[in-house]
């Protein structure tokens, strides 16, 4: 499991030098045709990670339920990222990793609520759920690859 987790890790470090030029206005744009920005992206992916490891899990948010409910599956952008949110964002996709991987090795994930996702795979625990975790990231870095030609090219 350790190997997902250093996988989401690697997708993480490189999502983040992919726009490390970009400002907060350009990653806070939302381009015309799309229903979302790159912060929203990358908060996402901290929001999904809590969503599919901890709440199936019936165990508590390692984030603040208002950054939870904020970029949850099926939410939009509803403000404007500061800065220093922004990087609250850059530091939680890291911390909350390092938290997964100490709950799982202090096996806190005794209790597992079998669900199926929307592209059809069966969750049935928390190996499970992390193994699934590494496709999630990968459809959002499409997405934010997607995101910044966009908005570097309307510049």
């Amino acid at each position: 499991m350790n190997k997902q987790i250093e996988t989401i890790r690697k997708t993480r470090t490189a999502l983040l030098e992919t726009i490390s030029e970009l400002n907060h206005e350009q990653l806070n744009k939302i381009p015309t045709g799309f229903n979302n920005n790159i912060i929203w992206n990358l908060a996402h992916l901290i929001a999904a990670q809590q969503g599919i490891c901890y709440l199936k899990a019936g165990l508590p948010l390692v984030v603040d339920k208002e950054f939870f409910l904020a970029y949850k599956p099926d939410s939009k952008p509803e403000k404007f990222v500061e800065t220093e949110d922004i990087e609250k964002i850059r530091a939680l996709l890291f911390s909350t990793l390092d938290q997964l991987e100490l709950d799982v090795q202090q096996n806190l994930f005794t209790y597992y609520r079998n669900w199926i996702t929307r592209y059809g795979v069966e969750i049935n625990n928390i190996e499970g759920a992390i193994s699934f975790l590494p496709f999630h990231e990968g459809l959002h870095l499409g997405y934010i690859m997607a995101l910044k030609r966009v908005v570097k090219n309307r510049e």
